[in-house]
């Protein structure tokens, strides 16, 4: 054939593809590139939402590269963690006055092994609040990845006597350790406070160890349960700070892991009461106490 010859049919359906395919091309190049330099985020047509973007700090769902994660984000953030949560008292104390009322040595003194705790006007009981609070701040806690151990569960006929509560934490060697508890005091005391180890070094007690570690804790905790319940710091104790220390107390005397009381309100005061007998605010003590213990631990 010569070149001077007429294209054939086959020729010129081939030119024609080529030419339809190169004008595809072109507008899909160019559509690509109206969509990026938009720069809203949004994905071309299909790709279904954005994902969403993290902000950095402490919001609720999550922190900045490098920063703590708050439970409700990534699950793990506590792997490897042993947390030991104490539930004040016992429903059943009142049942076993005379074991109860047996003196144990707490370093530097003598205490009751354990007592019955307060109750509201209306009855209802510390020990019920604070096995509630407790289970609750267990399925967040556990959730974050960490292992949560208890004292007691409602499941022991009374105590553990408190030479006993604090030998749980030591022999589980606890990251962090939590007595849960409420106040009994008068009406218009208002407010929670974080109860602190003093230094003392008294026979079996010796806290030189924990008072620093455990202040942090203490600190952490009273930031994120004033944050997350809106509880006020307590008008009558720790001058406003809402911490406390005391050398009293054997569950913190006798602690070899860093630990910390938490008084969540005062249950003889009928503003606090409405809180601590509303199942809604209980969810929201845990999961301030979640968060302060994730905020004390490294991860």
């Amino acid at each position: 054939m010569s070149n001077g010859s007429t294209p054939s049919p086959r020729r010129r359906l081939r030119g024609t593809l080529l030419v339809v395919v190169a004008a595809v091309v072109a507008a899909g190049l160019g559509g690509w590139l109206v969509w990026r330099s938009a720069g809203d985020g949004a994905g071309p047509p299909g790709a279904g939402p954005p994902a969403p973007s993290r902000s950095p700090g402490h919001g609720s769902g999550g922190a900045a590269s490098g920063g703590p994660q708050r439970p409700g984000g990534p699950h793990g953030s506590l792997k490897g963690k042993v947390v030991v949560i104490d539930p004040g008292h016992n429903p059943h104390n009142n049942d076993h006055g005379r074991e109860i009322a047996r003196q144990v040595d707490i370093g530097n003194g003598h205490k009751e092994c354990d007592t019955t705790g307060t109750s509201t006007n209306d009855g209802y009981a510390e020990a019920s609040f604070t096995l509630d609070v407790a289970r609750r701040a267990r399925t967040l806690l556990q959730k974050a990845g960490a292992k949560v151990v208890f004292t007691q569960d409602g499941d022991r006929p009374y105590g553990p006597c408190v030479d006993k509560r604090a030998a749980v934490g030591n022999t589980a060697h606890a990251d962090a350790a939590l007595s849960i508890h409420a106040d009994g005091s008068g009406a218009g005391n208002r407010g929670f406070h974080v109860i602190l180890p003093a230094r003392v070094t008294s026979g079996p007690a010796d806290t030189a160890a924990i008072v620093a570690p455990s202040r942090k804790l203490g600190e952490r905790l009273a930031d994120r349960f004033h944050a997350v319940t809106g509880s006020p710091r307590s008008n009558y104790i720790g001058e406003g700070t809402g911490l406390d220390v005391r050398s009293d107390l054997g569950g913190l005397n006798l602690s070899t892991v860093p630990k910390v009381f938490l008084e969540c309100g005062n249950m003889r005061d009928p503003e606090d009461a409405a809180q601590l007998t509303d199942a809604r605010w209980r969810q929201k003590a845990a999961r301030g106490i979640t968060e302060g213990i994730t905020d004390f631990l490294p991860h």
